[in-house]
């Protein structure tokens, strides 16, 4: 689950038709929606007031098909100015509201790294997330800065969102959007701590359908460890449906042409499954000839590898850590290796 704390709540907007003028209905061009979301929405932290988390509201079409569903996502610079460093961010729907005993349960939509003191904008489809997107929806945003107003590094980020729907058949209409695992940080290189831990075997009670697809965000954080992983170093990703083993590396080697023009810092560098300025690609899998029947199990796994420059690890040997010092994280040059995981199965009719 996603745990959303002091949360923002922005007000609700209305849905938006545009269509070309037209001289006769006879051959009237189906008029796009667009729904907007986060409006300039402030993303902040401060020592009295973290506004890292937010919520807004969103009305789409209750009923009707979309051939196509846009999400457009902006980042802009408020007065202070951006944040300078890349950071983690995420858009999602709201499918169970929290409460004081449990944070709320989001399904993700989006996952972009910030860019480097700039703001940006990018494009995804979400057609598939139809099912999710329908009547009146919480969104919930996160970004994992820690600058704010008055801040010398920067102010943080003005947040604006809004899907553009195409009326129309899709290719493949989704029916159903069914969590696997909720966003979730998977702890990796501890032998104590294995992988399975945060991301468990699950078994899905699933609907009656024609297909199935899965989309993963994966995305590995964490540097001064041995190989300089999660962030800098290439791990197999595996998930098995009903035992049969789908992989992907997600390394991303475009990072010096894939993020937004004008940031600073190391952008260029490759990364596991991110670049700064860019948005995550999700990994798309079509598994429908891997369920048969109303059930399917699901289990999600990681090249072995240990982390030798962990803390409490034996024999420590300082060579193998890319900083070749202690093995305590200070939570900037060393930091601890983990996945950002996220996985959803979609059901098509």
């Amino acid at each position: 689950m996603t745990c959303l704390r002091n949360l923002v709540l922005v007000p609700a907007v209305m849905v938006t038709l545009l269509a070309p003028a037209q001289t006769s209905t006879a051959h009237a061009e189906p008029r796009l929606v667009m729904v907007p979301g986060f409006d300039h929405t402030p993303v902040y932290f401060s020592a009295d007031d973290n506004r890292r988390d937010v919520t807004t509201q969103a009305s789409f079409p209750v009923s009707g098909d979309f051939s196509r569903i846009t999400m457009r996502v902006r980042l802009d610079c408020p007065a202070g100015g951006c944040d300078p460093w890349d950071r983690y961010g995420t858009i999602g729907v709201v499918t169970e509201p929290g409460t004081d005993d449990s944070p709320a349960t989001v399904i993700e939509l989006a996952r972009f790294m910030t860019p480097y003191g700039v703001g940006g904008r990018w494009s995804l489809d979400v057609t598939d997330m139809r099912p999710l997107l329908t009547g009146d929806v919480t969104l919930a945003a996160h970004i994992d800065t820690w600058v704010g107003p008055g801040s010398d590094g920067g102010a943080g980020w003005q947040l604006s969102t809004s899907f553009d729907l195409v009326p129309g058949r899709p290719d493949r209409k989704a029916i159903a959007v069914i969590p696997v695992w909720s966003p979730r940080e998977v702890r990796y290189g501890d032998p104590i701590v294995p992988t399975a831990v945060d991301a468990p075997t699950v078994t899905l009670e699933l609907p009656a359908a024609k297909g199935f697809s899965l989309r993963t965000f994966v995305t590995g954080h964490g540097q001064g460890n041995e190989d300089d992983c999660a962030e800098f170093c290439p791990r197999t990703q595996i998930i098995r449906v009903n035992g049969v083993r789908h992989d992907a590396v997600g390394w991303r080697n475009d990072c010096a042409t894939s993020g937004v023009r004008g940031q600073r810092g190391n952008y260029w560098y490759s990364r596991a499954g991110w670049c700064p300025g860019a948005l995550v690609k999700p990994w798309d899998v079509d598994v429908s000839r891997d369920i048969r029947g109303s059930a399917a199990r699901l289990a999600y796994a990681v090249t072995p590898y240990v982390n030798g420059c962990r803390p409490g690890a034996a024999p420590f040997i300082p060579t193998t850590c890319t900083l070749g010092t202690a093995a305590e994280y200070d939570g900037g040059r060393h930091t601890p290796p983990i996945y950002r995981l996220s996985t959803v199965l979609i059901a098509y009719g």
